[in-house]
């Protein structure tokens, strides 16, 4: 048998940022708009949301910096005086209004989205502090939580049940621009970020580690879930 060369390894390794449509496994729902989804379907698309809402609170335990719709959220809980998975929540469904133009239909998967996210934030930072005063370690715990919004992501989109607000805004404009979701994610996240730092919220280093990060990290969250679903 022919053993990979170090080129072959690294093409494969880097096949994941060329993904253009998120794929579908066993578990996969056959069409978003399934409001009575299988057991297991329901549950990895929980899970996908608890790990994605909990990665996001990890990038506001680190004080490195917030992701870019943290940024945003927190501008406006600022302004309003609201908690930022409050605000989180708010946002989320201001996304839902630009799904009109693209054409998007929520499903299950968009409704629990913006509960479930906006929840996992409030109760991670009431439960737990990750924060310390070594910047190493917050760091860790930043690049910790963007690979994990990253696997959420795949976990969740794969179920097929209707993307998040703002997934469905990242599907929707791929599918109308055809260009790759790793780039389309990462424009979306710097527009965000530019108008969440005007309404006050907080900018840092992790801001741009989740918003030129978070692109890569979704596409290989889907490639990572389809592999394992494959050897399972």
């Amino acid at each position: 048998m022919t053993q990979p060369t170090d080129q072959n390894i690294r093409l494969q390794l880097m096949n994941f940022l060329k993904i253009k449509n998120v794929p579908t496994v066993q578990w996969s729902s056959d069409r978003p708009l399934n409001f009575k989804p299988r057991f297991k379907t329901f549950i990895y698309l929980v899970l996908g949301l608890i790990l994605f809402g909990f990665g996001e609170s990890l990038l506001i335990h680190s004080m490195i910096g917030l992701s870019p719709w943290l940024v945003l959220a927190e501008g406006i809980a600022i302004n309003l005086n609201w908690s930022i998975g409050f605000a989180t929540f708010a946002c989320s469904v201001g996304v839902l209004l630009i799904w009109l133009p693209l054409k998007q239909k929520p499903g299950v998967g968009t409704i629990l989205n913006i509960i479930i996210i906006a929840g996992t934030i409030d109760l991670s930072m009431y439960l737990f502090n990750f924060s310390t005063n070594s910047y190493l370690t917050n760091l860790i715990v930043g690049s910790l939580g963007v690979a994990l919004v990253g696997l959420g992501s795949g976990i969740y989109l794969i179920a097929n049940l209707g993307p998040g607000p703002r997934d469905g805004l990242m599907t929707g404009l791929q599918r109308v621009t055809q260009y790759p979701i790793a780039w389309v994610r990462v424009s979306i996240e710097v527009s965000v970020v530019c108008v969440g730092w005007i309404l006050g919220g907080t900018v840092g280093v992790g801001t741009l580690l989740f918003a030129f990060g978070i692109g890569p990290a979704v596409a290989f969250g889907l490639s990572l879930v389809v592999k394992i679903n494959k050897n399972v």
